[in-house]
């Protein structure tokens, strides 16, 4: 189904950021930033979207 693969990607884009930073500092080691395993237009397209989510609410602030 489409929107589940729009879902998934859109929370792995979303919480990859925490992902990030706990590689950084050395947690979530198993853990992959990117689902290999749900490939597909449909979750790369949710997962741009939820990686650049909280971008997008840090350039509208004033």
């Amino acid at each position: 189904m489409w929107w589940h693969d729009l879902l998934w990607g859109w929370f792995n884009g979303f919480t990859g950021w925490i992902v990030v930073l706990g590689h950084i500092f050395g947690f979530f080691e198993g853990q992959p930033l990117y689902d290999s395993l749900r490939t597909g237009n449909w979750y790369d397209a949710g997962f741009l979207i939820g990686a650049g989510s909280p971008l997008l609410g840090f350039f509208r602030r004033k």
